[in-house]
């Protein structure tokens, strides 16, 4: 307002007219509008862990009156989560490290689809793949576990099966062939003749036979000549 006026006195008992020359200044009231992850120190010095939209401050504007604040605040959570591995002898984590042992401390954050951390923590079972060797004996030949038939001794042939985990078993052959054995027996004998296979001949023969083993364990197949005089 620039044209109030109000009549005075002097101290001389005269007239004096004043005329009001005013300016108003408004308050202000402002909407402070924040999202925190996990939790926000406001202007007031509090600190906020929550959705809060009642908190207010006074602050003095450039004006000289009072700036009331009022906050409207979002809190977005941080998350925590375990990545379970298992692996054969070696992992590539997502941290860019390569385990070798199983490991259930290693951590990496990453970023939320709310712009907060995701803090991740490995549990990685690393399984070892394995090597054996398979000794066999066997008499002239051997059908092995990768389908082929040996006829002679082995020691390099190997072949690939999974452990219950699921990894390598690499298995090497490690054989031994023993050969089956045969053998004419020359007798001579007078009438009779009672041979190892129990029966008694009484005339010549060249075609009986009796297995026997060897010392190996193998067939030793024994044939008769027989003379009967």
């Amino acid at each position: 307002n620039n044209t109030a006026t109000h009549m005075l006195q002097t101290i001389n008992g005269c007239d004096s007219l004043v005329t009001l020359d005013l300016t108003i200044n408004d308050s202000k009231l402002v909407i402070d509008a924040q999202q925190a992850c996990d939790s926000l120190t406001w202007i007031d010095g509090n600190v906020y862990t929550s959705d809060n939209s009642s908190a207010t401050h006074t602050l003095t504007a450039a004006n000289g009156c009072d700036s009331v604040v009022v906050l409207n605040l979002t809190i977005k959570h941080s998350t925590t989560g375990i990545d379970t591995q298992e692996a054969c002898d070696t992992f590539t984590w997502i941290d860019g490290n390569t385990y070798t042992v199983s490991n259930n401390t290693a951590t990496h954050t990453l970023t939320a689809s709310n712009g907060c951390d995701s803090l991740v923590t490995l549990d990685l079972t690393i399984h070892n793949s394995t090597t054996g060797l398979d000794t066999q004996l066997a008499c002239d030949s051997l059908i092995w576990i990768d389908g082929v038939t040996y006829t002679t001794s082995n020691n390099t042939a190997t072949h690939m099966l999974q452990t219950i985990n699921g990894c390598d078993s690499l298995v090497t052959l490690n054989l031994t062939i023993h050969n089956s054995a045969s053998a004419t027996d020359n007798q001579v004998a007078c009438n009779t003749y009672t041979w190892i296979d129990g029966v008694t001949y009484n005339a010549s023969n060249n075609t009986a036979t009796h297995m026997l083993q060897t010392i190996n364990g193998c067939d030793s197949l024994v044939t008769l000549d027989l003379t009967i005089n």
